[in-house]
């Protein structure tokens, strides 16, 4: 060991070394339980990020740890390459997405190994190369011909600066996830994946996934969204076809006023042709196009909607009402039409009110008479149907069965179950992302590509058009294909899948990455899945994981995998946040730019004064970012990673602290200190592994701490406490040196050898490379990775005097310390001699001494 710490050396050595001698090679090996850990696989940026270097190194210490405890882990890292960035990127800087992902994949890779990650690299895919989106294409082509794909036209989520189609999930408050811009009402013929076939076993594997967070699982309920009800057929005056409404409470059936459709329902601009209704039905479907139509939009919006001039039939009283469309339905959601009960409802009591309509009153509810006229909100409480044909008088709970019963009887309705969920559009109208693999034939209609003819290859050489759209539709040499089936000309398909798709079983195709054969090798996906732990962000909750879960039971289905669930545990990490810095001249400033070295930090670029704003989520846009490249520079690989798991619990959010980084390269100095220190001797010596009694003094002392450690450790990084692991780690450090400013310094060079190398094991999967370095320097063989996890023995954590509270009447008086061994009349006798005790005890009846064994004892008098 050299005398002074050196990271950038020493990790770059032990990196090549690690990767020379194939270390985290990983295959099937029945003799061994095995362990797959994997975290959330990046997009191809070009740079990683602080939320990366966090994710990554928490996964990282876990896969470390299992490996050491005797696990055969997988632990591989791949890229989730296709998507619009890599567009928007190549049109911004007159590149090719290809070139860019692909380049930007090189860097990220180089970055991830500067960091030490155990990955098996052996492993690695990118899902824009053909090796790997071919087995999506031939899933696709096999769910499609078992009717779970199909192709439709309506209204979708329309981003015109992304040119794309986006699912409900991708639109966040009336704008793209992506760019940010708003988006718009467009119909298209677009391709679905069924996974509202699965609905209810996805709600019913909630409750099955005990290794989840709560928080997850309450997203997932609520985006799947059962409800149940009834369906309700209303007729329609002068036509023969009627109106499908759904609703949860049947009960009030008698109280609709109006129906109101979603503006996207078919029967909108039917029902207006040719009455005086016509053209403002027209502009408020305008107008509608225009605007966010997603679940989240419409429960803030004010209430709109336009008359269509027709009427509907209640089916229960007979009465007339009119129909209007509104801007509260959902085409999506149940049958995308409404029956408006304005006086038990308070969306439609708000509209009934903004455009005059009535609120008949259905269920009154005990001890007082609702008034239509005076009514100030809808009642949703329970109550007693009045006005309500042979049903007034009932109770309406009761009434909704009963309602229900007499509408299937009367074949004008039945009871019913709907979900929030809706099937899965997955087309989109962009270039980088996986080809669907059909082909549109005047004669023969949709067939699929033969499966010999896949993959079904995007042209990488393809020139990118300047509004970001696809090029495929104008590249003849693309799109211009025989029908499989009659050899005519026909038209190949040129949407591309979302990019979703490709991360929902991209953990299965890590178990055999190179199987040119099939999807994936059927044998080492029996012996590796499910993943065991999986990391990543909560934002991912309604999308990739819900997605994940669809994916693996429609292979569960097909018969290729033998289980539901894909990720049996499951980390939600939290953000890394750092303040803000703002100059008033150059507005949000990255750390680097501000001095902080003067009593008021200023402004590296004006030298105005800065101010320090509020602890935020790291961002670009707020410049409130650390480069871990600069961190890896200054500090090196581990000293980053300490401080990544030591600053905060792995679920928190972690708040960047310069003060902390500079605290977890110095305690690794003191550790390299410590190593120095006994170094000469420790190399020489066994590690002492005798009996705790036959050591004296400050050895003993060193030898019970150093197992008492290795409990905690193991304790704490099995329950993910990795900030509580490290603590006890610097504990340990901290007596030892202590002990030796008080001459108490260890003799044993046994003692010396067992408290190092039990250093360099428990933090080896937190610091690898500056273990690794200390135990060679002690002569240890090998890679530190392959070594067995300390054990601790019990007879060793045995104390040989312990520190006793002493309470009179529940409060602290005295503190005495007795043999680990004392019996409780011994315990009891030291504590009412304590001298703090005898002073409030004194001239009063002794009437109790309750005895903690090991803890306290606690004197009652009166």
């Amino acid at each position: 060991m050299s005398d002074t710490y050196n990271p950038l050396e020493i990790e770059e050595k032990w990196q090549k070394s690690w990767d020379s001698d194939g270390v985290f090679q990983v295959h099937e090996d029945r003799e061994k339980p095995k362990y797959y850990l994997l975290e959330m696989f990046p997009y191809p940026s070009g740079k990683i990020h602080m939320g990366h270097v966090r994710n990554y190194t928490i996964g990282d210490v876990v896969a470390r740890y299992k490996r050491m405890r005797g696990f055969n882990v997988l632990h591989p890292m791949g890229w989730d390459a296709f998507g619009m960035p890599a567009e928007n990127a190549a049109i911004q800087n007159n590149t090719h997405p290809a070139a860019w992902t692909y380049e930007n994949i090189d860097s990220m890779r180089k970055q991830l190994k500067r960091l030490g990650f155990s990955y098996d690299w052996d492993r690695e895919l990118a899902t824009c190369t053909p090796e790997y989106y071919r087995w999506e294409q031939w899933l696709f082509i096999r769910m499609f011909e078992k009717g779970m794909v199909y192709r439709k036209e309506s209204f979708v989520n329309f981003c015109d600066p992304c040119q794309t189609v986006l699912a409900n999930e991708q639109v966040e408050d009336g704008a793209c996830w992506r760019c940010g811009r708003e988006v718009r009402q467009k119909k298209l013929w677009q391709w679905y994946f069924r996974i509202t076939d699965y609905a209810q076993d996805l709600l019913d594997y909630c409750d099955r996934l005990p290794g989840w967070p709560e928080k997850v699982t309450t997203m997932q309920k609520n985006w799947i969204g059962k409800s149940t009800g009834a369906r309700i057929r209303f007729g329609i005056e002068g036509r023969e076809d009627g109106i499908d409404v759904f609703t949860t409470r049947p009960d009030t059936v008698c109280g609709a006023s109006f129906v109101c459709l979603a503006p996207e329902h078919p029967l909108v601009t039917a029902l207006a042709a040719g009455n005086t209704q016509a053209p403002e039905v027209e502009a408020f479907l305008g107008k509608m196009a225009r605007q966010e139509r997603t679940a989240k939009a419409i429960e803030t919006a004010e209430k709109e909607g336009v008359f269509t001039g027709s009427y509907a039939i209640n089916p229960v009283s007979g009465g007339s009402v009119p129909i209007y469309a509104g801007n509260f339905v959902l085409m999506e959601y149940g049958t995308g039409a409404v029956m408006g009960v304005p006086a038990h409802d308070q969306r439609d009591f708000d509209f009934a009110a903004r455009y005059g309509l009535p609120r008949p009153v259905v269920v009154q509810p005990a001890g007082e008479k609702l008034d239509e006229a005076t009514m100030q909100e809808a009642w949703t409480g329970p109550g007693t149907l009045v006005n309500s044909e042979s049903f007034s008088g009932m109770d309406n709970v009761a009434a909704q069965t009963a309602i229900a019963d007499w509408l299937q009887a009367k074949n004008a309705g039945e009871k019913a179950e709907r979900f929030r969920l809706r099937d899965w559009g997955i087309s989109r109208q962009r270039y980088w992302g996986t080809p669907i693999p059909m082909i549109h034939c005047d004669t023969c209609g949709i067939v699929p590509v033969p499966e010999e003819d896949l993959p079904v290859r995007l042209p990488e050489d393809a020139g990118l058009l300047a509004n970001g759209g696809s090029p495929l539709g104008s590249l003849a040499s693309f799109y211009e294909v025989t029908c499989p089936k009659c050899g005519k000309k026909a038209r190949r398909d040129t949407d591309t899948m979302d990019t979703f798709v490709e991360s929902s079983w991209y953990f299965l195709r890590y178990c055999s990455p190179k199987e040119e054969r099939a999807i994936f090798n059927r044998e080492a996906v029996a012996y590796w899945m499910p993943v065991d732990q999986y990391i990543g962000g909560v934002e991912h909750a309604v999308m990739h994981l819900l997605y994940s879960r669809y994916f693996t039971r429609v292979l569960e289905a097909e018969g290729l995998v033998d289980f539901k669930e894909p990720f049996t545990n499951l980390l939600t990490q939290g953000m890394v946040c750092k303040e803000t810095t703002t100059c008033k001249e150059h507005g949000f400033l990255y750390p680097e730019e501000v001095d902080f070295s003067k009593d008021t930090p200023i402004c590296t670029k004006c030298g105005n004064p800065v101010s320090i704003g509020r602890v935020e989520k790291m961002s670009k846009s707020k410049r409130n970012v650390v480069d871990p490249t600069l961190l890896l520079d200054r500090y090196g690989a581990d000293t980053t990673r300490l401080f990544c798991l030591f600053a905060a619990p792995p679920e928190r959010d972690l708040e960047w602290s310069d003060t902390g980084v500079e605290g977890s390269f110095r305690f690794l100095n003191r550790v390299w200190r410590l190593a120095l220190r006994y170094q000469d001797v420790a190399r020489k010596a066994v590690a002492y592994n005798g009996e705790l009694a036959a050591l004296s003094g400050g050895d003993r002392d060193v030898f019970r701490k150093t197992h008492q450690t290795i409990k905690k450790v193991a304790e704490d990084v099995d329950r993910f406490h990795f900030n509580t692991a490290i603590s006890a780690v610097m504990e340990l450090v901290n007596a030892v040196f202590a002990a030796g400013e008080k001459g108490e310094d260890i003799q044993h060079a046994g003692v010396a050898r067992h408290l190092i190398e039990s250093i360099c094991l428990m933090l080896s999967p937190v610091v690898p490379h500056f273990t690794q370095e200390i135990w060679a320097a002690l002569g240890g063989e090998g890679a530190l990775p392959e070594k067995a996890w300390p054990r601790w023995r019990e007879d060793a954590l045995q104390e040989d005097s312990i520190l006793v509270v002493v309470q009179v009447n529940g409060k602290l008086r005295d503190r005495v310390t007795l043999p680990a061994d004392a019996d409780e009349e011994s315990i009891k006798a030291a504590a009412l001699a304590a001298e703090g005790a005898v002073r409030f005890m004194e001239g009063k009846e002794v009437k109790k001494v309750i005895v903690v064994k090991g803890k306290l004892v606690n004197i009652v008098v009166g």
